[in-house]
C-alpha cells in the first residue's frame, strides 16, 4: 500500500497529500470515514486531471446510498501555492462513475487534495424522504427512560415541588436543588454549606439569558431536544465551565469540533483557550495549518493576532514554526 494513498480527517473535512503522480496515470486513496460510509478519492490524468469521490462498495452504500453536498480544492504545495476549487455539488454517490471533476492544471510535484462535506444525507429503505445525518440524536432510549424523562420534564415545566429559584438575566426559573446538587459539584456545595444560596434558596445566574439558562435545566433534567443545545451551546460552554458540569463541557466540545469551518475556526480557537479544551484548540490548529485552511482566513488572522492572548499566539507560532519547516 504506498504511503501517499492515506487520506487525513477532521470534522467534516477530508484532505489527501499525494507525493508525486508524474509518472502514473491512475491513483485511488485508502477507504476514510466520514458520517456513516467508508469513501475514497481516486485520480486520472489523461488530457485533464480528473477526480472522483465515491462511497467504498459496502451493503449500506448499495442499499442506503448517501446524499452528498460537497466542494473539492486541489492546491500545489510550496510557497507559490495556487488553488482550483471546484463548485458546490449535492449528488447521490454510489459508484466512481456518478462524480467526476475535470482540472485543467497539470501539478508537478506534491499538491493535496481537500474535500469538504457540507452535509450527507441518507436514504430510507422505505422510500421516505432523505434526512441528514448531522445533527443525530443518538440512540433510541428505552421506553423506561423515555418515561422518567417524561416525568422530570413534567416536574420542571409545572414546578412540581420545586424548592429553588433561579434568577436569570431576563426572569426567574424554578427548579429542584436535588437535581443541581446531582448535576453539579459546585451547586452541591452551595447547599451543603453554609452559603447565602442554601439560606435564601436562591441562585444568581445573572450571565445567562433566561432561554439558555432554560436550556441548561433541560440537559440537567435530561429533556434537552438538540436543536436547542445546537443554539445555546457556546451559552452552555460557559456554564458547564463554571459549575463543573463535566459532561455538559464535553458535549459542546465534541459539537463545535464536529462543525468547524473557515468563518469560525478563529472563534472556536479562542474558545478552545478560554475553557481550556484541549481537543477543540487541536482540531481547530489542525484545521488551519495541517490542512492549509490558515489561507483562507488571511483577512481575519490579523485582527485575531491584534487581540488574542500571548499565550496562544506563542503556541499558535510555534505549530506554524513546526508546520512549514523544511523537509
Amino acid at each position: 500500500m504506498a504511503a501517499d494513498s492515506k487520506v487525513e480527517t477532521i470534522a467534516r473535512l477530508a484532505q489527501w497529500r499525494i507525493d508525486n503522480f508524474a509518472y502514473c496515470t491512475y491513483k485511488k486513496s485508502d477507504p476514510f470515514r466520514v458520517g456513516i460510509w467508508n469513501w475514497h478519492l481516486s485520480i486520472e490524468k489523461n488530457r485533464y486531471m480528473y477526480i472522483r469521490l465515491f462511497p467504498e462498495l459496502s451493503r449500506a452504500s448499495k442499499e442506503q446510498p448517501p446524499i452528498a453536498r460537497f466542494v473539492l480544492r486541489v492546491s500545489n504545495t510550496g510557497s507559490n501555492r495556487r488553488f482550483y476549487i471546484s463548485p458546490i455539488h449535492e449528488r447521490q454517490l454510489r459508484t466512481s462513475d456518478d462524480f467526476v471533476w475535470p482540472v485543467d492544471y497539470t501539478f508537478l510535484g506534491r499538491f493535496i487534495i481537500d474535500v469538504e462535506f457540507l452535509d450527507l444525507k441518507i436514504c430510507p429503505m422505505n422510500g421516505e424522504e432523505a434526512s441528514s445525518i448531522w445533527p443525530s440524536d443518538g440512540m433510541m432510549q428505552s421506553l423506561a427512560a423515555q418515561s422518567t424523562l417524561r416525568c422530570l420534564s413534567h416536574m420542571l415545566d409545572e414546578g412540581i415541588h420545586a424548592d429553588v429559584t433561579i434568577n436569570t438575566a431576563e426572569g426567574k426559573l424554578r427548579a429542584h436543588k436535588a437535581i443541581l446538587a446531582a448535576s453539579s459539584p459546585v451547586f452541591q456545595s452551595m447547599f451543603m454549606h453554609d452559603l447565602k444560596e442554601k439560606e435564601s434558596s436562591t441562585i444568581e445566574i445573572e450571565d445567562m439569558s433566561q432561554e439558555s439558562c432554560t436550556t441548561l435545566l433541560s440537559y440537567l433534567y435530561g429533556t434537552i431536544r438538540h436543536e436547542d443545545f445546537w443554539k445555546h451551546r457556546l451559552a452552555l460552554l460557559g456554564a458547564a465551565n463554571k459549575y463543573d458540569i463535566v459532561n455538559l463541557k464535553d458535549s459542546c466540545e465534541e459539537s463545535l469540533l464536529e462543525d468547524i469551518n473557515s468563518g469560525n475556526v478563529l472563534a472556536r480557537l479562542q474558545e478552545a483557550w478560554l475553557y481550556r479544551l484541549n481537543k477543540l484548540k487541536k482540531g481547530c490548529l489542525m484545521y488551519l495549518l495541517d490542512f492549509g485552511k490558515i489561507y483562507d482566513v488571511k483577512d481575519d488572522i490579523s485582527n485575531f493576532f491584534m487581540h488574542g492572548d500571548r499565550e496562544l499566539m506563542l503556541e499558535m507560532f510555534q505549530e506554524v514554526l513546526a508546520v512549514w519547516k523544511p523537509a
